[in-house]
């Protein structure tokens, strides 16, 4: 759990914006810095500066940019171009989980690709042959309109696996999943930045965490709202991180790391594949 690029605030991708068409390599432009802490954060670029850190060299477009657009453009099925055009920048401006799609970069060893979309976490982490049974617990501080949704969400989990049972705790501390509403800077290292951008994280087993973006726009369901983002299907997502799954690129999983306004998503068959890969069953 690095924190490369984690300075990059995302809620800021106007700067992204403004760079669509307007370079490519070779050249020069301001906002080349904010584009590459991004794709730092996201696991293409081994870019190690902070947003505060700015150069002459920051703002060059220079062949390590370019083949990180392309290792981006390659995970989404866009067109690898190497340059920021437009399919591109729609992709980046869409809310996503904070995890990386990549977790090495383009000159380091690959992730395990036992099937052409799901991927598991580089180290295999999973929890322990024979752990079925999980608990988990909210904070006081949790609204609790938002209790339902992600009871939802790990019910989605036992009900697509029959294998994978949950129980509700009051012991947060105990609990092997603890779940929880953060803001900004919140001590793990990788930061929210605010509506839009990145809304939520779920960290490797067996860290047991997961945090929701509390400035974000969330809708309880189980219907769906269009100016919100659907809690249920973050949380499922987040959950499937919890468990040891990467980033899928099918579009389809509920692995696919964007999320845009009024959709709803469950495990679907790529998910399914990846877990019962990683745990046997």
């Amino acid at each position: 759990m690095g924190n490369i690029g984690n300075n990059a605030k995302l809620s800021s991708i106007e700067s992204i914006k403004q760079l669509e068409g307007c370079c490519e390599k070779g050249s020069k432009a301001q906002g080349l810095h904010q584009l590459k802490l991004y794709l730092a954060r996201f696991g293409y670029l081994n870019y190690q500066n902070t947003l505060d850190h700015e150069s002459t060299e920051d703002e060059e477009f220079d062949d390590e940019l370019e083949a990180a657009l392309k290792s981006y453009q390659n995970f989404f099925h866009l067109n690898a171009t190497g340059t920021l055009d437009g399919p591109t920048v729609s992709q980046m401006v869409i809310p996503r989980c904070g995890l990386p799609d990549r977790k090495t970069y383009l000159n380091g060893p690959r992730s395990p690709h036992i099937d052409p979309h799901f991927k598991l976490s580089p180290q295999l982490l999973r929890w322990p042959p024979g752990k079925t049974s999980f608990t988990y617990a909210f904070p006081p501080n949790y609204p609790k309109q938002h209790i339902p949704p992600v009871t939802r969400a790990l019910q989605n989990w036992a009900d697509s696996t029959h294998y994978f049972k949950f129980s509700k705790i009051d012991d947060f501390m105990k609990a092997d999943f603890k779940i929880s509403f953060e803001q900004r800077k919140h001590g793990d290292h990788n930061d929210f930045d605010g509506r839009g951008g990145v809304v939520a994280h779920g960290f490797p087993p067996t860290y047991g965490m997961l945090h929701f973006d509390i400035e974000d726009s969330w809708s309880e369901g189980p219907g769906t709202d269009p100016k919100k983002l659907d809690l249920m299907t973050v949380a499922i997502h987040e959950i499937g991180h919890m468990f040891g799954l990467d980033h899928s690129e099918d579009k389809n999983a509920i692995m696919f790391p964007y999320i845009v306004n009024g959709i709803i998503k469950r495990v679907a068959a790529d998910d399914i594949k990846g877990i019962k890969t990683l745990y046997k069953f």
